[in-house]
């Protein structure tokens, strides 16, 4: 089956987000395509390179990062959400001069027309 994962928790102060990424593992793992996670609402938050975990914590970030790399999931952002929340690309102006963003590596601002498509295309899509 192919699946569209759907993330609007937080990466810390809910399970959402580790759970999704736990499920999106045992889809990979299980042989199942996983076509794309959607973060949305707080979940845009799991694209945040500023966020730094307790050196004993669980990098959810990091695995998100490492999920792209190894599978080549794509990792969309809602831009709206992230707008909102303060998740910025590179070199976007939003008359604010930033030069530096904080939108983590292996994750793509996107729009709901991208979550649309991967609904279209998949069997399922999941939201955590």
């Amino acid at each position: 089956m192919n699946y569209t994962i759907l993330v609007t928790g937080a990466a810390y102060g809910t399970q959402n987000s580790s759970t999704a990424f736990l499920f999106c593992k045992a889809l990979l793992k299980t042989k199942h395509i996983l076509h794309s996670v959607f973060f949305y609402c707080d979940g845009v938050l799991n694209a945040n390179s500023m966020t730094t975990p307790a050196i004993d914590e669980f990098n959810l970030i990091k695995a998100w990062q490492e999920l792209n790399k190894k599978y080549q999931v794509k990792l969309y952002v809602c831009n709206s959400a992230a707008l909102r929340r303060g998740i910025i690309e590179d070199e976007k102006e939003f008359n604010m001069n930033i030069k530096k963003g904080n939108l983590a590596f292996f994750f793509e601002l996107s729009g709901l027309i991208e979550l649309a498509n991967s609904i279209k295309i998949c069997d399922r899509i999941i939201q955590f």
